[in-house]
């Protein structure tokens, strides 16, 4: 119990705040999507048609636009240039769809004009899934054994998925802003629809904000507990 104690009671705490976030954020993308879901865009056009579109009106008309099974899987793979829509988006014609689908052709939009945190965080890719998958571990391994190499080394690898958390907000941002002027800007959705694509995107990205607090006081957790396991040294 000695061990233990101070893992189950200072330290869960700490990340109490971002687990609360982020059962509120899936219940809002979740809440909104569906709303959004059942209200028709105006000009009849699906998912994918509306990121067909997009694409041929910013000269990508190389980046293809696939189905993909699964709901809200929807993304734009930078390595073979592809954007992937889920079946309700790239076959629903409501406003949820094509916000989500314009979301994603702003991804390819960030690609083709090397938008640098789209570069970082490509480029991180493979460090930050290493450091996810084996960072916490480690280190919860670390402090229970009281092993302080174990301890810092799986800080280290987890501090390399909270860098990958944080260069994501700017870049789910960036592509959502570029989403909503394409919308506005091509005429494809009417100027009191807008708001309707807007709210969806929020919602999305408060799902961003709170994986990277999370990630953030996970990582402030570990710092304590290899403060604590120093004194007890």
């Amino acid at each position: 119990m000695p061990i233990f104690y101070p893992f189950y009671a200072p330290y869960t705490i700490v990340v109490l705040p971002a687990i609360i976030l982020a059962l509120y954020a899936q219940f809002k993308v979740q809440a909104t999507f569906q709303q959004y879901l059942r209200v028709r865009a105006q000009n009849g056009m699906t998912g994918a048609d509306v990121a067909r579109m997009l694409l041929r009106s910013q000269g990508l008309e190389g980046v293809r636009v696939e189905p993909i099974p699964g709901r809200l899987t929807d993304h734009y793979d930078p390595r073979d240039r592809t954007i992937r829509l889920s079946q309700q988006v790239f076959h629903g014609n409501s406003l949820a769809a094509i916000g989500v689908a314009a979301h994603e052709t702003g991804h390819a939009l960030q690609h083709a004009t090397d938008y640098v945190p789209l570069s970082v965080r490509s480029s991180l890719v493979p460090v930050a899934n290493i450091g996810s998958q084996l960072g916490l571990p480690m280190a919860l391994l670390g402090y229970i054994f009281q092993s302080g190499f174990m301890l810092q080394l799986g800080i280290m690898l987890f501090s390399l998925a909270v860098l990958f958390q944080l260069v994501t907000l700017p870049v789910e941002f960036n592509a959502s802003s570029r989403a909503l002027g394409l919308l506005e800007g091509q005429g494809v959705l009417a100027r009191d629809e807008i708001n309707g694509a807007k709210a969806v995107l929020s919602a999305a990205a408060l799902t961003y904000v709170a994986a990277t607090l999370s990630a953030i006081l996970q990582l402030l957790r570990l710092l304590l507990m290899a403060g604590l396991g120093r004194r007890r040294n």
